[in-house]
């Protein structure tokens, strides 16, 4: 049963000024700055890298599976109890070096090759979901009825990029046509770049929907003639806009790739 944690630790930190009263003050590694993936790799390499891989060669007594981000990490088990044993000891580890977990994002699912048929034998729903470096993971199958682990785009990564590049877009309204599609056209790729994984060409297809039709309004705004219809702007659309495909293998064939035997 494999049971994964996804938590994400934030500082607590506690200082004495001479003539003062002591002040707390909190401090959250944001993942936008540049400069935190740098200091959270260096923090937290000894307060949790070197840590966990102890804990797991002397304590877990099954697999344990660590996958970690600047600041945002998600840990399997194989064992429910595993996964609790080691929630309760990360916690305590994090305390002696002013840190603690935040309530929010930490979460303990079950999830794995056979959450769904356990969950369903107890009358419970599907396996709950994650989100992780902006993709939202679940249990799935492929056709041959082999179990999987599907990504797609999380929701507010999309609406925040789609948000993005409408201010963008209503920006440069007034700009040369060419000059907006060839700017259009870095951002959807650079997108694409990213999200461009197997299974998800749903959420793919949806991106350039609406980016088309957020650079349509745009474009008739600036012409004043709300009734120009898709088939005029679809050559320019078309011209600037690249439509989704996979980019990227699967996770198996990159490790078969990077490890090879």
């Amino acid at each position: 049963m494999p049971v994964p944690i996804q938590a994400q630790p934030f500082a607590r930190l506690t200082h004495l000024n001479k003539g003062r009263r002591p002040s707390l003050a909190r401090v959250i590694f944001c993942v936008q700055a540049v400069i935190s993936p740098l200091l959270a790799n260096v923090y937290l390499h000894y307060v949790f890298d070197l840590w966990v891989e102890a804990w797991r060669e002397k304590i877990a007594k099954g697999d344990v599976v660590v996958v970690r981000y600047a600041d945002d990490l998600v840990v399997g088990f194989q064992y429910r109890t595993d996964a609790e044993r080691f929630l309760q000891a990360f916690r305590e580890r994090l305390a002696k070096f002013g840190l603690e977990l935040h309530a929010d994002k930490t979460r303990l699912i079950e999830f794995g090759r056979f959450a769904a048929r356990n969950r369903k034998q107890r009358g419970e729903g599907k396996p709950e979901t994650f989100t992780f470096l902006g993709f939202t993971h679940f249990c799935g199958q492929l056709t041959t009825g082999a179990f999987i682990v599907w990504r797609i785009t999380a929701k507010k990564r999309m609406v925040a990029k789609l948000k993005a590049i409408k201010v963008e877009l209503q920006r440069r309204k007034h700009h040369r046509t060419t000059e907006v599609g060839a700017w259009l056209r870095k951002v959807v790729l650079g997108f694409y770049q990213y999200h461009a994984v197997p299974g998800n060409s749903t959420q793919l297809r949806i991106f350039c929907r609406r980016v088309c039709r957020l650079w349509r309004s745009v474009l008739i705004r600036r012409s004043q003639r709300a009734k120009v219809r898709w088939g005029r702007l679809s050559p320019v659309l078309t011209r600037w806009v690249p439509p989704p495909r996979i980019l990227h293998p699967y996770p198996d064939a990159r490790f078969a790739a990077t490890h090879p035997r």
